[in-house]
């Protein structure tokens, strides 16, 4: 009795114990002895998927509201109003960031098993690492059948369409340096809003001789602060310090607990939150499109490089990803897609993988099944490390970029641009144009110009919101796939315990009582979860 119950905890642990259970998108559950009314059903189908609705519906009456307004003839302050409602939904979620990522990985790596932890570590990373490898292999050979760079753009698109500055000249060796230093932060405080970057100062060696003057100028690397929060530095931090609790034993026990609450609570504010999101996101896509100057000029110069972006992110994120789960799950990855709608159009939205985090970890939980444990901890790793959208984004622009130039790219280059796009979309921040940032890094790796990363900043409001679509699903997918390796390996533990339970010799049923009565008093038998 005693093992039939310590496999039931394993089950419920490990989220297999919500396979049986009805799922909260509607799509699913169990049978039913008398047939459902039509009408019944519908309701609910609508009650479960409520908020996906209303999320769809902000979407498109964004759309119009945009498209409508944008006749009138608005002031830039007026264009800024329009937006203040979306931009208050990316302040709350950027608000409960850095309390839900530093709380869920130290309860989640509290709450783990040091051996377990890198097992799940490891598959997370390799998943991670193989699908922006795919993603960066799909990204150069859209490019390259399209061809999106042989077209005269550099007249027809105004500098001043660029939303941000192109990024100074940095060298590569630093631009991993600073990745490396990024991981382990000097100040945790200072990392919440500031992450280190390298500048560099101009210093005039003078080598003059007798006869010849011989002046020299160096550019030395100096460390300077700039903002943006440093999450690569607090997820670190985060997990190793959740190891160190648990190695603490009893004495880390309260402090694991305090944990334990604060991440319950936050996920609280993030359920009200959600309700929130189709608001916000409705007037987030209004005031994008009144702020586009003259769309038809930018998409007849830039068209066929915003298609090859756009169907390389729908090749990864409808096919590649949902058939990577299906070849090793057997189960419907659409289905799972839908329960994660909400996330992913609150990614297209604020265009922040960062501030889509707090949603996803809800409706992977809610509605895929996903378990606590390995949500909690998976998630914000994803959402640091893994950029598929951003590598594959990347790659079209630098071979765009290349063809502008009419510099044929060889074999070595190309997979330079592969290896570099997957190595730096490692360290691309979860923000915003974070991925431009990086895109420097990879022009600068086959001697590309960087100037010309104002024609990707000219139309990078729409092709980084796909990015961070692409991005998040990537995240989903891998917590999705995680949780069936746990499942199955927990699945396997129990059944090779329950045949030694089977091997037991039978004994009279006086003993048998008096045995069961033991083991369910005894506290020993209750034994630990795989999670």
């Amino acid at each position: 009795m005693a093992e039939k119950v310590d496999l039931e905890e394993v089950k419920a642990s490990n989220g297999e114990a919500h396979r049986d259970e009805q799922m909260a998108n509607g799509l699913t559950g169990p049978k039913k002895s008398s047939p459902e009314p039509l009408v019944e059903r519908v309701k609910r189908i609508v009650r479960a998927n409520l908020l996906v609705i209303l999320t769809v519906a902000g979407v498109i009456v964004g759309v119009f509201i945009g498209l409508g307004v944008r006749n009138a003839s608005l002031t830039e302050t007026q264009k800024i109003h329009i937006g203040f409602p979306g931009e208050i939904l990316i302040r709350l979620l950027k608000m409960i960031i850095i309390p839900l990522v530093v709380c869920s990985l130290v309860s989640g790596a509290a709450s783990i098993d040091p051996k377990a932890l890198g097992k799940l570590g490891g598959w997370a990373m390799l998943f991670f690492l193989v699908t922006t490898l795919i993603a960066s292999s799909i990204g150069v050979v859209m490019a390259f059948i399209i061809k999106p760079g042989n077209v005269d753009v550099i007249n027809a698109v105004d500098q001043g369409q660029a939303d941000g500055d192109v990024p100074a000249h940095k060298e590569i060796i630093d631009s991993f340096l600073d990745l490396i230093r990024n991981i382990f932060p000097s100040n945790l405080v200072s990392a919440a809003f500031r992450s280190y970057v390298t500048s560099y100062r101009s210093v005039i060696k003078n080598n003059t001789q007798a006869n010849s003057l011989n002046l020299t100028v160096e550019m030395v690397p100096k460390g300077t602060e700039q903002e943006g929060m440093n999450i690569l530095g607090l997820v670190v931090f985060a997990i190793v310090f959740g190891v160190a609790l648990r190695k603490l034993g009893e004495e880390g026990e309260i402090l694991i607990k305090f944990f334990n609450s604060f991440n319950e609570a936050t996920m609280i504010l993030v359920s009200w939150i959600m309700w929130y999101a189709p608001l916000g996101i409705m007037f987030l896509v209004a005031g994008k499109i009144v702020e586009m100057d003259d769309v038809a000029k930018l998409f007849a110069s830039l068209g066929k490089y915003i298609a090859c972006c756009m169907i390389g992110h729908a090749i990864h994120g409808l096919l590649v990803l949902p058939g990577i789960y299906f070849i090793i799950t057997r189960k419907n990855p659409y289905t799972f897609l839908w329960g994660i709608f909400t996330a992913l159009a609150t990614a297209f939205g604020t265009s922040s993988s960062s501030a889509t985090l707090p949603l996803m970890m809800k409706c992977v939980e809610e509605k895929n099944g996903v378990s606590k444990h390995i949500s909690r901890f998976i998630l914000p790793i994803g959402a640091t490390v893994n950029m598929d959208g951003a590598a594959l984004f990347q790659c079209v622009a630098a071979v765009f970029i290349a063809q502008l130039n009419n510099t044929s790219l060889n074999f070595i280059q190309v997979i330079t641009i592969l290896v570099t796009a997957t190595a730096s979309s490692v360290g691309a921040a979860g923000i915003p144009a974070g991925g431009v940032l990086t895109l420097a890094i990879i022009l600068e790796a086959i001697g590309l110009p960087t100037t010309d990363i104002s024609l990707i900043l000219a139309v990078d409001w729409l092709v980084d919101r796909t990015c961070t679509v692409l991005n998040v699903e990537g995240d989903a997918f891998g917590a999705g796939l995680l949780q069936f390796f746990v499942d199955k390996t927990s699945k396997r533990e129990g059944v090779a315990e329950l045949s030694e339970v089977r091997t037991t010799p039978e004994h009279s049923p006086l003993i048998d009582k008096q045995g069961s009565e033991g083991a369910k008093a005894d506290p020993s038998a209750e034994k630990e979860s795989a999670m």
